[in-house]
């Protein structure tokens, strides 16, 4: 079926009164155009039409995860009583597992399996340190890891102690589940405006896309995704809705990789036109990234995550590579008390930077880093103009964005992160309506903004569903929807 649909009255580009129509998936014509015989017409009464958010930092699978666990941290929990009592509430004489998300040791030091037994002693359990590194095992979920253990498992006095150190991978072959559902994830990136992801998982494999294939064709994931890995993965390789992105490279401050093995893996990639991502959460791990893509080179789209703490130095640096930075000033908010805290005061200026790169001609874009980070891309908008903590401090004011700046955050492609996008006659269809204009969006950077999310010319988000049942009855077929299903 033709996918055919047309927008009145929308401010596209900054211009006012503006009409869009879309068919087969792109988009046709922009102008003060008439409606065509059994043409489907959706009424924008001047809202903005915005190119489809992207997030350039997701992890897809982790997330769908975590929004089935149990909060183990901050903003929910931030006691030790407080963390006893929701594992003890969700805990049951059973062998499924408890799943634990966002720990911090400021709710009860270095836990451990003896800990964890104290507690939930029947239940397999499983909590994962609010930096993604670390999870915590109680004795009975221990028991059930069969086989050697890797070097990311602790051990004390020959016993392991529970705490497993960056084995995710281990710890996924090591006990039997199915890969989660993300449909619900996929509808919750819809109601926000996000048409594309971008999966910075390090563990992603050829497995990995064959996965997220398979859910695509089920429908099951609706928006675009493209996937950083390992640098083994087939490359250059893409389908309409499914690409592979860049070598995602994950330093550990603390284990950093031989750095001749590190420059020869960004060599590798390289000789493939494949661009490489480095993980980079302190200023050690920036200038040893930094250092790797000195020697090893630069090509379009190598990026550095993150830059969570940035010098001066660095951000020249960053800016004679020509690399593009994809940070998170949501973590301002989201972390910021804390940040304020447990981070030296010299350093504070240095966190999270977004007015500083763009003053430097560094291409700028965001991702959530969900689950680590909350998965709305408004709120990192929001953040990123605000610079304030949960309690209302300020953090470095002077790297403030304007809301445009931080719209343009996602504006760019999977391809070009930082270069916004545009709506042109040949572009995608795959857009953001708002329910107002930018000039007042831009003063409440807010997911309920979001009036409709159209991906491939077809919708798949409104907030009105009786203007999508009006359009469908001026139509000869029923108007295109994708799911989720519109009550």
């Amino acid at each position: 079926m033709m996918r055919r649909l047309l927008i009145k009255n929308a401010e596209v580009n900054g211009a006012a009164a503006s009409d869009v129509r879309v068919a087969e998936g792109v988009v046709r014509e922009i102008g003060c155009l008439s409606r065509q015989s059994g043409e489907p017409m959706i009424s924008a009464n001047g809202g903005a039409l915005l190119p489809g958010l992207h997030d350039h930092h997701i992890h897809l699978m982790s997330t769908a995860a975590a929004q089935d666990s149990v909060p183990c941290g901050p903003p929910k929990v931030h006691t030790k009583n407080q963390l006893i009592e929701i594992l003890q509430r969700h805990s049951k004489s059973s062998t499924n597992w408890l799943r634990g998300i966002g720990y911090h040791e400021s709710i009860a030091g270095n836990i451990d399996r003896n800990w964890l037994d104290g507690f939930v002693p029947h239940q397999p359990v499983r909590i994962q340190h609010a930096s993604g590194r670390l999870w915590v095992l109680n004795s009975v979920a221990m028991e059930l890891l069969t086989g050697s253990f890797p070097a990311g498992v602790e051990i004390e006095n020959g016993q392991p102690t529970g705490r497993i150190y960056d084995s995710d991978q281990w710890l996924r072959e090591h006990y039997t589940h199915a890969p989660p559902d993300i449909s619900g994830l996929s509808d919750d990136l819809c109601s926000c405006g996000i048409t594309g992801v971008t999966d910075m998982t390090p563990e992603n494999n050829d497995d990995t896309v064959d996965q997220f294939m398979k859910k695509v064709a089920a429908g099951e994931l609706q928006q675009r995704i493209h996937i950083a890995g390992g640098a083994d993965m087939s490359y250059p390789f893409s389908s309409p809705f499914v690409g592979v992105g860049p070598l995602k490279v994950h330093l550990h401050e603390h284990d950093l990789p031989d750095f001749d093995d590190l420059v020869e893996s960004i060599n590798q990639v390289h000789r493939r036109q494949r661009p490489a991502a480095m993980h980079c959460v302190t200023q050690t791990e920036l200038v040893f990234a930094l250092s790797a893509f000195q020697e090893a080179g630069t090509i379009p789209g190598d990026r550095i995550e993150h830059a969570s703490v940035t010098s001066d130095d660095c951000l020249q640096q960053i800016s004679q590579l020509r690399l593009t930075v994809v940070t998170q000033p949501n973590f301002v908010r989201e972390r910021g008390d804390r940040y304020l805290r447990e981070v030296p005061q010299s350093d504070h200026p240095l966190l999270y930077r977004c007015a500083s790169f763009l003053n430097a001609g560094i291409r700028l874009a965001g991702g959530t880093d969900a689950p680590f980070g909350e998965v709305d891309p408004w709120a990192l908008m929001a953040a990123a103009v605000e610079r304030k903590t949960q309690k209302g401090r300020s953090l470095s004011p002077h790297e403030a964005l304007t809301p445009e700046e931080a719209l343009h955050l996602f504006m760019g492609s999977a391809e070009k992160p930082g270069i916004a996008r545009r709506i042109h006659p040949g572009a995608r269809a795959d857009l953001c309506l708002l329910s107002t204009p930018w000039q007042v969006a831009r003063d409440t950077l807010c997911r309920e903004n979001v009036r409709m999310t159209i991906i491939d010319g077809e919708i798949v988000y409104s907030d009105k569903a009786e203007e999508i049942t009006k359009a469908a009855s001026q139509c000869r077929q029923p108007i295109p929807i994708r799911a989720p299903a519109l009550s």
